[in-house]
């Protein structure tokens, strides 16, 4: 079996990340449900309410309200990879319009595959739609 570089192990988790935020911007669920291990979960707090969950929910909010309503825009920050684990920092503006978030998500290479297996956000601005 031929070693990985470090150079392919980032682009294997840009990949994984922006599959994420391809399927938060567009609600593809598909695409979301190939970048999360299907254990993950999801928490944060956006204008005051809790969201400590499985990453599923993140898929129904998705499907039914997605990301980018004409103005979304997302960005991986940085990516910080030591063997089998990882981190990705992502800012995303313009989510439902307005909002905006800074996403901190951990991954694993599992069976060889990156997958994300938890997102942490931090909502940075904006009002969420009523």
């Amino acid at each position: 079996m031929t070693q990985k570089s470090s150079i392919d192990d980032h682009d294997a988790i840009c990949a994984v990340v922006q599959l994420c935020l391809d399927g938060e911007a567009t609600g593809d669920v598909a695409k979301l449900q190939e970048a999360f291990h299907q254990d993950a979960r999801m928490f944060g707090d956006l204008a005051g309410t809790r969201y400590d969950v499985p990453i599923r929910k993140l898929f129904e909010m998705s499907a039914k309200d997605p990301a980018d309503t004409g103005n979304y825009r997302s960005r991986i920050l940085s990516v910080t990879q030591l063997g089998d684990v990882a981190t990705a920092t992502v800012a995303e503006e313009g989510y439902w319009g307005t909002v905006s978030f800074v996403d901190f998500l951990s991954l694993c290479r599992i069976e060889g595959s990156w997958k994300i297996v938890n997102k942490t956000f931090a909502h940075t601005g904006g009002e969420p739609p009523a």
